[in-house]
């Protein structure tokens, strides 16, 4: 069966996200709302088109095309791949916001018009997936998307806050030595090719529910999720070079977390830079003591949990 590959564009397109938005935000404020409103217009124009130029001949251009077509891959990897569509998709969104509030735009018209951002960008790369021989746009992904959009755009709306943040966090498996060439080779690679070291977060600021509470404005609660024992997108079975490795003795499981988190975006600072660099790294998970369960093993404590 086709696997998808189990590391993608997105979180490359992220990344430079997030240091455009960096870069925006400490922008000088002489600007009038017309002149940022055609910065931005512009800007996303010639953006996106380099985005997908670029994106079809560093990853699709040497491999076969084919008609548009769609590929189930929903049961793979336990689903990791789906919450990092979320993910990618979620802070995409918010980016799209800050632009749009930087730009002047209201706050419906911000919400819904910037967090938009990350879908129509993960449109434009599930479609060049879709004329892909070897792959297909996927059903799921797409699912995915939209929810990770919703949340960004949904707490916009009736917040103006994002109240609830999607985090992730990294600690290297064991697993990458037995299909180095899927699961990654260097450390940089297993962490964005390696699903078993991956976990994805929903962090709650409990504080903004409880203003009148002495609760600290930066103290959160996360759940997190993240699997374990995958060698392959299906099953621990794979052809390589003609020859078949099975590690079917490896039991694939789910693991489920509990943990306090710290919310950087509270922490009060009048430095621009500081504030930004503390808004992009609000996108991981702050490193606390954990409850997990397994549901091979069942629950076990981390005093860190990274």
């Amino acid at each position: 069966m086709l696997q998808k590959r189990p590391y993608c564009p997105r979180v490359f397109i992220l990344i430079l996200i997030c240091l455009g938005i960096t870069y925006l935000s400490n922008a000088k404020d002489t600007l009038d709302l017309k002149k940022r409103k055609n910065i931005i217009i512009a800007g996303n124009s010639v953006a996106y088109s380099s985005l997908m130029i670029g994106l079809n001949e560093l990853w699709y251009k040497d491999y076969p095309k084919s008609g548009f077509h769609f590929f189930n891959d929903n049961k793979q990897w336990l689903q990791m791949d789906k919450v990092g569509h979320m993910y990618s998709c979620y802070y995409e969104g918010l980016a799209g916001i800050e632009m749009m509030k930087w730009a002047g735009y209201n706050q419906k018209e911000y919400s819904l018009i910037g967090g938009a951002y990350g879908l129509f960008i993960q449109t434009g790369v599930e479609i060049l997936d879709g004329f892909s021989k070897e792959w297909g746009a996927s059903p799921g992904d797409m699912t995915a998307n939209i929810i990770g959009t919703g949340l960004a755009i949904s707490q916009s709306l009736y917040w103006d806050e994002q109240r609830f943040i999607m985090k992730f966090s990294f600690s290297p498996s064991n697993y990458s030595r037995y299909r180095p060439n899927v699961l990654g080779n260097s450390n940089l690679e297993r962490l964005i090719k390696d699903y078993n070291g991956q976990t994805y977060w929903i962090s709650c600021n409990v504080k903004s529910f409880l203003p009148k509470r002495k609760w600290p404005d930066w103290l959160n609660f996360a759940v997190g999720y993240g699997a374990d024992g995958m060698v392959g997108g299906d099953d621990n079975i794979f052809e390589s070079n003609g020859i078949t490795y099975n590690y079917s003795h490896i039991n694939r499981n789910r693991q489920f977390y509990l943990s306090p988190d710290i919310d950087l975006s509270k922490i009060k600072t009048n430095k621009k830079l500081l504030r930004s660099i503390l808004i992009v790294f609000n996108s991981l998970k702050f490193p606390m003591p954990t409850i997990e369960y397994e549901t091979e093993t069942g629950f076990k404590g981390h005093w860190v949990k990274f």
